[in-house]
């Protein structure tokens, strides 16, 4: 996929410069093992599907071990002349959170001017597996930005519950407060879902 047309530019051309320099990084790297795969989650992979908030971090894994540059903050200007600052968050774990097993391999590709996809292959997390992501901080933005996946239809309740339900079979430990995550952001689904249908109805009644 390449960005839509409401995602802000800025911060793409941005983020894709970010993402050149981590592939000028691997153009050394055996072919044999090319490409490496960037998975991205978090608000970057958010507003490229929804064009809502940007994100001043990027969150992602990769398909192998690799020493990413030290060069990795990007300076930018929004277009009212403000000042921003994208960077790769070094420090970022999917091993803590709730994440599919299958959630990389259906991954969907991005495509962005100035990176080469056959050294870097960037990978965003399908809407319902970012938002699965979120339940396991989930804290108020992570709802809000489950919130918005919905809005946008890009998921449901039912769809999210079986993902994340699948999802929480891999995990051991006390999984007691995801499982509450996971029926807190369903019930809120639900709720906003309903809230949007009386809406609908109440406006096709005034035209009537």
């Amino acid at each position: 996929m390449r960005p839509k047309t409401f995602t802000n530019s800025v911060y793409v051309d941005a983020f894709a410069e970010l993402a050149a320099r981590i592939a000028r990084s691997l153009e050394k790297v055996p072919k044999k093992l090319l490409p490496i795969k960037m998975y991205v989650a978090g608000g970057t992979a958010l507003h490229f599907y929804t064009g809502s908030r940007v994100s001043v971090d990027v969150d992602a894994a990769f398909s192998r071990r690799i020493a990413v540059p030290d060069n990795l903050e990007v300076s930018y200007r929004e277009s009212d002349g403000a000042a921003r600052l994208l960077y790769f968050d070094k420090q970022y774990s999917d091993t803590l959170g709730l994440m599919h097993e299958d959630a990389y391999d259906e991954s969907i590709s991005l495509s962005l001017k100035g990176v080469n996809s056959k050294v870097l292959d960037i990978r965003l997390l399908t809407p319902l597996d970012l938002a699965v992501s979120k339940l396991g901080r989930f804290a108020e933005q992570d709802r809000e930005d489950i919130a918005e996946l919905a809005k946008r239809r890009l998921i449901t309740a039912k769809a999210l519950r079986k993902r994340a339900e699948a999802a929480l079979v891999a995990y051991v430990g006390d999984t007691l407060r995801l499982q509450g995550s996971i029926d807190f952001a369903c019930r809120l689904l639900d709720r906003n879902a309903d809230a949007r249908a009386k809406r609908k109805s109440a406006t096709s009644k005034k035209m009537s």
